[in-house]
């Protein structure tokens, strides 16, 4: 692979070590929508939910990163007495979800989440569940292969997702 200018992901162990190990120096986005699922773990009573849910989606909607930052401070002193494993884990895990304002404005809404790669393994599964049963490991790999080029081919003459050239 080249050209690779970002890299959006949820936080699995083995992912990050890949991409620690083979794209050093390329920025992460950790997906915001499983970061905020992941926040609930850290909430202590099921009353605060709501509350919580709404703090961190205003640190992601924040205009800019220096705004994401000042509400992420604000929200880490907020639950530090009454939720102090939230606020530990809210100051680790936030910021990085928050690499996508080094990104142009443009672009945010589109690479905040991993929706993407959502999408093209929800397209691998509609396509090979019709199959159900393959008569062998090549044959699925064709199957996803063509699937693969066939996403790859709309995204680059069709309609761009994104376009960082702009």
């Amino acid at each position: 692979m080249s050209g690779v200018q970002l890299i959006i992901s949820d936080d699995h162990g083995g992912l990050r070590k890949a991409r620690q190990a083979v794209f050093t120096g390329i920025p992460w986005q950790r997906c915001q929508f499983h970061l905020q699922q992941n926040a609930s773990q850290y909430v202590p009573r099921k009353k605060m939910h709501i509350a919580v849910a709404a703090d961190i989606r205003a640190i992601f909607n924040a205009p800019d990163r220096e705004q994401a930052e000042a509400y992420l401070r604000q929200t880490v002193l907020k639950y530090s007495d009454t939720a102090s494993a939230l606020a530990d884990w809210l100051e680790t895990a936030i910021p990085d979800g928050l690499t996508v304002f080094d990104f142009p404005e443009e672009h945010q809404r589109r690479i905040r989440t991993s929706n993407i790669l959502e999408r093209v393994s929800q397209e691998i599964k509609r396509r090979t569940r019709v199959i159900r049963l393959f008569p062998n490991e090549a044959s699925c790999l064709r199957l996803v292969s063509a699937v693969l080029m066939e996403i790859s081919e709309n995204w680059e003459t069709g309609r761009i997702y994104l376009n960082f050239n702009s």
